[in-house]
């Protein structure tokens, strides 16, 4: 990823923070200013009481400003707070929405796990630019002035101090250097485990009953000694300089105090000043809070790029035009898909008659679930195009393509808060009686109606199995659907008896729709118009279950255990 979209990225998520990015600045500027007056005052405070002159006011003024120093620190963490929160809460949803426009490119491109890494740790580090910027620039003030202040002190404290600066900023260079890298490698191991976690938490049951949960955790913690090497390597820098520094920050402070005492002694000085230029001493190589705020924008940069990644992803681009009427007709124009080994689907070219039920047959990998996605649009061909009633899909709006097209898929993903969300999560919100309805047509509504609250019961506290599930998700696609209802395997999970009910709402109350059903039951394929059967990325034939059985390697593309249904079907047929 270029630089330059890293560090647009963070100036834009430093905007976000709003005024209180003001407030920030303000707050460190009033702490800085603080900071720098309390030495002298002390100094002064030190003489009066050594005089017996003024103590009660010099004294009243330090712990006035002790005061006003611990107020302003707490009020500087509550405006770094609040600003850090809104740059980071814009980030998420930007990169929340942006994958989301990219549809399956964003899955096909980065896994699951690594871009739940990006959209939660990294956005919280990036969104954290603006306050550590402000405490980069802010905190040179302090050392800054500081120099000044024994220059006013004294000419020979202040030169004293300048001789040794150089070292100071040879130990601020090899810190920078030598974090930068570490930073980039860990935040990029960080997102592999979270990837391997991810899928591990997703294939859990196959872990378990495998009895593989060792060899698992092995699997996603490979990569823990690589973190750990590049964990290691940026606290080494750390440790690095902290060293160095212990060295040289006693060093020029020593140095500080020896010429104080000498300048004391010659009575150029008084007791009071000795205290100031030792405080002010330290402050001037104080670069600790300065180099731990510079490992802060080094991280904020290293996951402003990992963030820019995802965003370099094309968005799915939606057309301005609408549907005219029509049956639903879906046209295939020598299409072709390509994958990593080669094409998916080669020039395949398929016409759906509108208010057909078409059931799309073949072995694993012919490419059925990929004709599935292309009928709705979910992902677009390398070359070709896909026509809905005449009109490409890529020219179709986002609203118009989505309230045309539904799906139903094998394992659906139930949204919402309720299974009365889960099922009318749409592009257009149901009443309830065409809820309910949807339900029944799904065999759905009498396993929700035991449900502890019905249809207000919340999906994550009321476990349901694959085959509930599946129905949910059929009831919310028989909802959605207005012209073509896509099925992709949905009967997978479905007992004999559920199957031939749905069967008889697709050839019965959704009969009015062109129904594309992706299928390894015979059975299924038994009652559709037509049959497509693909093989190797194309169209091996076209025809009806009943012309097609005859031909041995089409009834070897089944289920073994559903033949016997088959067969029925196709004497049915006859």
């Amino acid at each position: 990823m270029p630089v330059r979209e890293a560090d647009r990225l963070l100036l834009a998520a430093a905007r976000r923070g709003g005024a209180w990015v003001g407030a920030i600045v303000l707050t460190s500027l009033l702490l800085t200013g603080v900071t720098l007056a309390l030495p002298a005052v002390m100094g002064r405070t030190l003489d009066a009481v050594l005089t017996s002159r003024g103590t009660a006011q010099w004294m009243a003024l330090s712990g006035a400003l002790i005061f006003v120093l611990v107020a302003f620190d707490a009020v500087d963490d509550l405006v770094s707070g609040v600003a850090e929160a809104r740059s980071t809460a814009w980030l998420r949803h930007t990169l929340l929405g942006h994958v989301l426009d990219a549809g399956t490119r964003a899955t096909r491109r980065f896994t699951e796990g690594d871009l739940v890494g990006r959209m939660v740790g990294n956005t919280a580090r990036t969104g954290n630019f603006a306050s550590g910027v402000t405490w980069v620039l802010v905190g040179l003030v302090p050392p800054l002035g500081a120099i000044v202040a024994l220059a006013l002190i004294d000419f020979w404290l202040c030169l004293t101090f300048l001789v040794g600066m150089p070292l100071v900023v040879v130990l601020a260079r090899s810190f920078l250097r030598d974090v930068s890298g570490a930073n980039e490698g860990y935040f990029r191991i960080q997102g592999t485990i979270a990837a391997r976690l991810s899928d591990a938490l997703g294939g859990i049951r196959t872990i378990a009953a495998a009895r593989t949960v060792d060899r698992e955790a092995r699997r996603v913690l490979q990569p823990l000694p690589e973190l750990h090497r590049h964990g290691l390597g940026m606290w080494r820098a750390v440790a690095r300089v902290s060293a160095r520094g212990d060295l040289v920050v006693p060093l020029l402070v020593v140095a500080v105090l020896a010429v104080a005492g000498l300048e004391l002694s010659q009575g150029r000085i008084s007791p009071g000043e000795v205290l100031a230029a030792s405080e002010y001493a330290a402050m001037a190589v104080g670069i600790g809070s300065v180099l731990s705020s510079v490992n802060q924008l080094a991280q904020a940069r290293t996951t402003a790029g990992r963030i820019a990644e995802v965003l370099a992803l094309p968005p799915v681009a939606h057309g301005h035009e609408s549907l005219p009427e029509g049956p639903g007709r879906l046209e295939f124009r020598q299409v072709t898909m390509l994958g990593t080994g080669g094409p998916l689907l080669r020039d395949l070219s398929l016409v759906v008659p509108g208010g057909a039920l078409v059931a799309v047959v073949g072995r694993s990998g012919a490419g059925k679930s990929l004709l599935a996605a292309l009928a709705g649009r979910l992902v677009d061909p390398d070359r070709g195009e896909v026509l809905l009633d005449g009109v490409p899909l890529r020219r179709l709006r986002r609203d118009e393509l989505r309230r045309a097209v539904a799906y139903g898929f094998e394992r659906p993903v139930l949204l919402g808060e309720t299974f009365a969300d889960a099922i009318g999560f749409g592009a257009r919100a149901p009443c309830d009686e065409e809820l309910v309805a949807r339900a029944r047509a799904a065999r759905a509504d009498a396993f929700i109606r035991h449900m502890p609250a019905g249809y207000a019961s919340r999906v994550a506290e009321t476990p349901v199995s694959g085959g509930e599930a599946q129905r949910i998700g059929l009831a919310r696609a028989f909802l959605q659907a207005r012209r073509v209802l896509v099925l992709d395997d949905v009967v997978a999970s479905l007992d004999t008896v559920t199957e031939h009910h749905i069967s008889q709402v697709l050839t019965g109350a959704l009969a009015d729709r062109t129904r594309l059903v992706v299928t390894h039951r015979a059975s299924t394929a038994a009652r559709a118009d037509l049959v497509v059967w693909l093989a190797d990325g194309a169209v091996r034939a076209l025809g009806t279950h009943h012309a097609l059985w005859a031909d041995p390697d089409y009834r070897s593309t089944f289920q073994p255990l559903s033949i016997a249904g088959a067969v029925a079907g196709a004497g049915g047929a006859r």
